[in-house]
């Protein structure tokens, strides 16, 4: 989704953490988010590129590539209707809320996406970095039904196993890179606990409610719309007064360059004038 061309990515290794409000971006009547850019994160966010937490009513961006990256969908469970997922790989696919469908366009690909007439989406669009090894595969992708994501258990609390592991409980590969996503519900007076690899980034945006976030090196207050990155931690640990809803990402940095313009990441320029161009000559597929 996101259209901003965004410069060269050098990944630093970082003990403190970052943090963001995001930029609001409204197209049309039907769409509105808060996106989320690497280059606020001083590093930390790696190997995600950008993240956009959205709301969208009707059809926005049309049919549009994708290469040198995953696009990831994940729909929120108090979304309404279906989210209508096209891509040139064959599939048609509609999102009920809570499922995720992950993109990996890779060398590249064609994408549709819009909701059903009547249908409201809550959702994240995430765009995760590729290894350069993997930036030329073959596209692919998977949908993953809310029914089939397993829900850890804390205090009050329970998180959403999107991907990955928390808590000696693994839930659906990530491709490429062991990327764990948990959805955080939190009761009044609740906590939960997610414990990890140290080496391991996590990015954390509220979504509702405000909670306490707390880790080995720190601690934040998270609003709805604010994000923080932070390197080095063990347990991370939610903990919410009021009730709250929030979303953690934990992956290894892969600490690569890259250049983003538009839906398209690649280790340099002339990569990206490469894939454009077999964009404007069909080469990426189609979907009609």
């Amino acid at each position: 989704m996101n259209t901003q061309e965004i410069d060269k990515f050098s990944g630093v290794t970082c003990d403190h953490h970052a943090r963001s409000d995001g930029r609001t971006i409204r197209i049309g009547d039907g769409f509105e988010a808060k996106s989320y850019q690497h280059a606020d994160f001083q590093g930390l966010m790696d190997p995600l590129i950008m993240v956009d937490h959205f709301r969208m009513t009707m059809p926005t961006f049309g049919t549009h590539a994708h290469a040198g990256l995953s696009a990831v969908t994940v729909v929120f469970e108090d979304s309404t209707g279906a989210f209508h997922n096209r891509d040139s790989l064959g599939n048609d696919v509609d999102l009920a809320p809570g499922d995720l469908y992950w993109f990996k366009a890779a060398q590249g690909a064609i994408h549709n996406e819009a909701p059903r007439p009547g249908a409201k989406t809550h959702a994240l669009q995430v765009f995760v970095n590729l290894a350069k090894e993997n930036r030329h595969d073959a596209p692919s992708a998977f949908h993953l039904a809310a029914k089939d994501i397993q829900k850890l258990p804390g205090d009050h609390a329970t998180a959403r196993l999107v991907l990955g592991e928390s808590n000696g409980v693994a839930g659906a590969a990530a491709p490429d890179i062991p990327l764990t996503l948990l959805d955080i519900d939190i009761q009044a007076g609740g906590q939960f606990t997610h414990q990890g690899d140290s080496r391991h980034h996590a990015w954390i945006l509220g979504i509702k409610g405000t909670s306490t976030v707390s880790w080995n090196a720190g601690t934040a207050d998270l609003t709805p719309g604010k994000a923080i990155a932070f390197a080095g931690a063990i347990d991370i640990s939610f903990f919410s007064a009021e009730g709250a809803h929030a979303v953690l990402f934990r992956a290894p940095p892969l600490r690569q360059a890259f250049v983003q313009r538009g839906p398209f990441a690649m280790g340099n320029a002339a990569e990206l004038d490469a894939v454009e161009a077999d964009y404007r000559a069909g080469r990426l597929g189609s979907i009609d």
